[in-house]
């Protein structure tokens, strides 16, 4: 390596850690030195859902990889904040460090997580379904010092390379201690957050061809809003051990995760003007982009559980991820030519997913008299004013409380491949046949709760107790209901399910002078058994019965109003479901620097647990679903690109034609969805260096519609919700020996926040920036500021138009955090 280019690759690793200097830090600090180097001299080589690693101008795929020093511009406090810089993708980081719902190309998010695009750690999927009702894959995943890279394919072979993601694959690549020899310790404070944290890494050589690295993170704080509590606490430590021999290599590794991270849903906005031109604007004592719900005041909640006995729950544990993986991966030269591939990875996943949503916002008047009747007033139950009425024009939040457990999410992937090389005289082929197989536990209680809770911010708020006019409570310190009352008493459900998905695929590359060609299938079929209880779940329905929790002999209003899971009448879940995916491509490439594809592929995603929420759906006396259309939904896509790189030009160009069906419930809305989607749009991604000057871009153009809505015909021809007409992202970074500094901006343009296409949802432009220095070797002091500007944005709302009260549900993006790092390289 030469000392200019081995300057460049510690300067790229001293400018990712700066990104690390955040509540979660981004993908890589460091790529291995071989990857620096690799797309220093623009030879970037692809691994990610394709047969064998390629150079983007030779492949004929929609593809992005992250590098350290665009990373670094994007200041992110997530790994969602992470996948937003990617084209094409869509990611609603505003649910904290988890909970994002991720879209891609136009495809639809009718509930929520990631339905149609796969969340991968080093070539296999952290959860087999994305959208796992409050069990979205990105709960389980935490961006630290392990991680090298991210690579992303979009569309394209996606479909046949991995199952259930038609949409693209999202790739974190960890680091493996190849071409490092030494490590990293640094220490983050939030300055005007409450946040600590503390990172590490370390790798290199046991001895010739053996190497190692591991790494993690610990954390305490409030977060980057105002709480009234510690809400994420917890860390993570993954290692792995690499022996390379001739031939190949083999790989174990181990992770184990245990954090809890604050769930954000949506909040209380006052909205006034009309439904095209409204104005979002804070309601009194409450800030949208620095409170939340949560409260010092409400840190636990009474319920029964999943056995139907009673339980107090820790609310503080939010977004509660519990991971203890391990799996190994190779590589084996069995002829001259061929190799086998194998990669495996078992993991033990549970934890919860505690929050409190918001059923409805109104003035406490006007709740005293729905609860209570005429004459009824609201009380303090708790807080710095317990015992005092509400004042009648204060605002109530009529809040359900989502408390989930995560009992199994465990799940088990084997992906084993043979690849092959042939020479074609005139040209080479190379063959890939493998096999695929998981399973997947879903094994989950919900035990939701009702509550009243004042809007307040700070993490003050208080819980509010009803009194009729007689002067009888009619609420137990702020719990209305030991079940979900405010949501018609609906959603006292459990499961315990387990799909297996097994898939044979295989793909054929022909290379030849400028041009190549290539093709792939893969048939997934696969089983769903197992039993469910409770509402719309078949069987018994949610009983509601009266239950003595404080057992005084008395039985309250509250207590009253207590839901049962009907464990007598379990309802049966025995199907199976297949479908076939392919994907058919062509390069061609004019010169060294200029290359052009086009694609088309048609590829399917298994409905999970979703599919359960309604009796229309499922036999569920026998098992069998009633319509086998449903099982699966598909994805047709058909895509065309350029690609130019040069020196330290890059620039790509897609276009791209989509068409989806699916099938979904929300769990928010108890609706159901049966619809047909219609994307079409471009994708454009630009880089250029010179010197210590870095810059890149993005945007993506979609123009999307509900062609069919076979549940609410008057949707059809709208915009789906939530989908901007063009997204985009531009970062620079200026780097030398003693500093760096660099800026990232992430926009949208209006959406509308249901498919109704009436409340619109004003487009913004979030700034990020860091600035670091190096006073002395191997010591860094980093500042980073995300949404420098204290943008207020919205990515969702429930309601589709403004409400009479003029009083919105709304997630917004947390407003601006500043924090400082302090980094030590040995």
């Amino acid at each position: 390596m030469s000392i200019l280019k081995a300057l460049r690759v510690r300067s790229a690793y001293a400018a990712l850690a700066v990104a690390t200097a955040t509540a979660i830090t981004p993908t890589a600090f460091a790529q291995d030195a071989s990857s620096a180097d690799d797309a220093d001299s623009g030879d970037v080589i692809v691994v990610t859902a394709v047969a064998r690693g390629a150079n983007v101008l030779d492949s004929s795929i929609s593809v992005s990889s992250l590098s350290a020093e665009q990373i670094a511009t994007t200041a992110p406090r997530s790994a969602a904040e992470i996948f937003r810089n990617i084209p094409g993708i869509r990611s609603e980081a505003s649910g904290g460090e988890g909970n994002a719902n991720i879209a891609v190309r136009g495809l639809p998010i009718a509930s929520g997580g990631a339905k149609f695009l796969q969340l991968q750690e080093d070539g296999l999927p952290i959860l087999e379904f994305g959208d796992i009702t409050f069990g979205n894959s990105d709960i389980f995943l935490r961006a630290d010092l392990n991680i090298a890279r991210v690579e992303a394919i979009r569309g394209g072979s996606a479909s046949t390379f991995a199952s259930n993601s038609p949409g693209g694959v999202i790739n974190m690549i960890s680091k493996t201690g190849k071409d490092q020899n030494g490590g990293t310790i640094q220490a983050t404070l939030g300055l005007d957050y409450d946040e600590k944290r503390f990172d590490f890494d370390y790798g290199g050589s046991l001895g010739q061809d053996l190497y190692f690295h591991m790494g993690g993170f610990v954390r305490q704080g409030e977060g980057p809003r105002d709480i009234g509590y510690d809400g994420n606490r917890g860390g993570q430590i993954k290692a792995n051990i690499t022996k390379e021999f001739t031939g190949g290599y083999i790989r174990v590794y181990a992770k184990y995760l245990d954090d809890r991270a604050v769930g954000y849903l949506p909040n209380p906005v006052r909205v006034t003007g009309t439904n095209g031109n409204p104005n979002y604007s804070n309601v009194p004592g409450f800030d949208i982009s620095s409170d939340s719900l949560h409260s010092r005041f409400f840190q636990s909640a009474l319920t029964l559980d999943g056995n139907n006995q009673p339980r107090r729950y820790d609310i503080t544990n939010g977004q509660r991820p519990l991971v203890k993986a391990f799996g190994f991966e190779g590589e084996f030269e069995i002829a001259d030519g061929w190799k086998v591939t194998n990669r495996f990875r078992f993991s033990d996943v549970s934890g919860g997913f505690t929050s409190p949503f918001p059923g409805s916002f109104d003035t406490a008047a006007n709740t005293a008299a729905a609860l209570g009747g005429a004459g009824a007033r609201l009380v303090f139950a708790n807080g710095t004013q317990a015992g005092q009425n509400v004042p009648g024009g204060s605002l109530v939040a009529s809040v359900v409380l989502f408390n989930t457990r995560l009992n199994s999410l465990d799940n088990i992937t084997n992906d084993l491949r043979v690849t092959g090389d042939f020479d074609l005289g005139g040209g080479t082929a190379t063959l890939t046949a493998g096999f695929y197989k998981s399973r997947q536990d879903i094994n989950t209680d919900w035990l939701w709760t009702s509550h009243l809770l004042e809007v307040r911010g700070g993490g003050d708020a208080a819980l509010i107790d009803v009194v009729n006019a007689a002067g009888t409570r009619l609420s137990d310190r702020g719990t209305v209901a030991y079940g979900a009352s405010f949501f018609g008493g609906c959603c006292r459900r459990s499961y315990d399910l387990q799909y297996d998905t097994n898939a044979p695929f295989a793909s054929l590359s022909l290379e030849f002078d400028r041009l190549t060609l290539d093709g792939s299938i893969r048939y997934d079929f696969g089983d769903a058994s197992g039993r469910t209880f409770g509402a719309d779940l078949g069987g018994g329905r949610v009983g509601t019965t009266a239950f003595d929790f404080n057992r005084n002999g008395v039985i309250s209003a509250a207590e009253a109003q207590t839901s049962t899971i009907p464990l007598g009448a379990p309802a049966l879940v025995d199907y199976s479901y297949d479908y076939f995916s392919y994907s058919f491509g062509a390069n061609y490439r004019f010169s060294d620097d200029l290359a052009a594809f086009a694609r088309y592929s048609k590829g399917g995603r298994a409905n999970a647990d979703r599919l359960l929420f309604n009796n229309d759906n499922v036999n569920f006396v026998t098992g069998d679903i009633r319509n086998e259309g449903i099982a699966v939904d598909f994805v047709k896509q058909a895509e065309a690109g350029i690609k130019y790189r040069a020196g330290g030009l890059a620039v790509y160009a897609t276009a791209f034609y989509a068409e989806t069906e699916e099938t979904n419930f929300e769990a928010t809305t108890r609706q159901t969805f049966d619809r047909v989607f219609r994307a079409k749009g471009l994708e454009v991604e630009a880089s250029y260096r010179t010197g210590g000057f870095t810059m890149s871009a993005s945007g993506t153009y979609t123009d999307a519609e509900i062609n069919r809505d076979r549940i609410n015909p008057a949707n059809e021809g709208n915009t789906p919700r939530r989908q901007a007409d063009f997204i985009y992202q531009l970062s620079g970074q200026y780097e030398q020996d003693m500093f760096s500094l660099g800026a990232n901006l992430v926009g949208t343009t209006d959406s509308f926040a249901q498919d109704n296409n009436l409340l619109v949802l004003p487009g913004f432009t979030q700034v990020n920036a860091f600035v670091a220095v190096r006073p002395i070797e191997r010591v860094q002091l980093s500042i980073n500021a995300n949404n420098l500007f204290d943008t207020r944005g919205f990515t969702e709302a429930e309601e589709g138009a403004i409400p009479a009260n003029g009083f919105v549900r709304a997630r917004s993006i947390n407003g601006r955090t500043i924090s400082a790092t302090l980094r030590y390289d040995f």
